[in-house]
């Protein structure tokens, strides 16, 4: 059986890393993947200004690896990771460089072959209440929900042209990365959710801003539409960490499809276990 262990929404906390580390040993999967928000809260690292900085990344990102590959030797799993709407894009070029000599592949609007499996990634996710625009772009179209800030404001850690920020969408950029693919086999690494899903349920009953209701689903409608489409045979999510506990269910179907999200809002860490021959016996571990 090959075992793809799937994780989400870390924000740099080592306590998590460690129970990953430890469940890799022990389980020995030949696939991890890495859904986004792997680093510490850009805004917590910017209000400890005077305080000396570990480079999350060099200094415990890869060094942790680096050991796990050194126990593991020929048992090593491949690990993909993207980056999300809470980290900062100018780690991306560190995240590329770490991860060479096989610790990890980074594959951001990219595919690669496992077995007979291809893995592609993507980390944008739509407009957000949020400042950092880094990981933020247009869904379907120029509309920003109510609440939300367009990605023409907030602030950037990374240079992109005016004309990206601007007009293009995740629809475009998902058409662009499949192409004419084959998706039977195909696993899918995003961080936003798709719309009006049971893993797109954000904690906003009844609240509104200038008097008009904010909708309580937040994912894409550009990847909501792509999975009932093309149905792909499986597709991972994170960002909304509570979920799970509104509506009580980490996985769904779209049709042959199958969705899980690893996003979780307690201080435990949530693995997804997939079964990659039978998805359907898929498995959510907090630890």
């Amino acid at each position: 059986m090959d075992l793809c262990f799937f994780v989400s929404d870390l924000h740099g906390q080592k306590d998590r890393y460690e129970k990953l580390f430890a469940e890799i040993l022990k389980d020995k999967p030949s696939l991890v993947l890495f859904g986004g928000d792997l680093l510490p809260s850009f805004n917590s690292y910017m209000n400890s200004i005077n305080d000396v900085k570990e480079d999350f990344i060099t200094d415990y990102l890869a060094s942790n690896f680096s050991k796990l590959q050194n126990e593991m030797g020929k048992r090593y799993p491949l690990v993909c990771m993207i980056l999300g709407n809470d980290d900062q894009r100018s780690e991306e070029k560190s995240l590329i460089e770490s991860g060479k000599n096989g610790l990890w592949e980074y594959i951001h609007n990219r595919k690669i072959s496992f077995k007979n499996y291809n893995i592609y990634g993507y980390s944008f996710v739509p407009p957000t209440p949020f400042m950092l625009k880094d990981w933020e772009k247009y869904d379907v179209s120029r509309f920003v929900d109510v609440g939300c800030v367009d990605p023409q404001e907030g602030y950037r850690t990374f240079s992109v042209s005016d004309y990206e920020i601007k007009y293009s969408t995740i629809k475009e950029d998902i058409e662009n990365l499949v192409k004419s693919d084959n998706l039977q086999n195909s696993i899918f690494l995003f961080h936003s959710p798709p719309y009006q899903t049971h893993l797109d349920r954000a904690a906003l009953d009844g609240l509104s801003f200038d008097h008009a209701p904010l909708d309580v689903h937040v994912g894409s409608i550009a990847i909501k539409r792509f999975i009932e489409q093309k149905q792909p045979y499986i597709t991972l999510h994170g960002h909304i960490h509570e979920s799970s506990r509104i509506t009580g269910y980490w996985k769904q179907k779209i049709v042959k499809t199958n969705l899980f999200s690893a996003a979780y809002e307690k201080p435990e860490l949530a693995i997804v276990k997939i079964n990659m021959e039978n998805p359907d016996a898929t498995e959510r571990i907090l630890m």
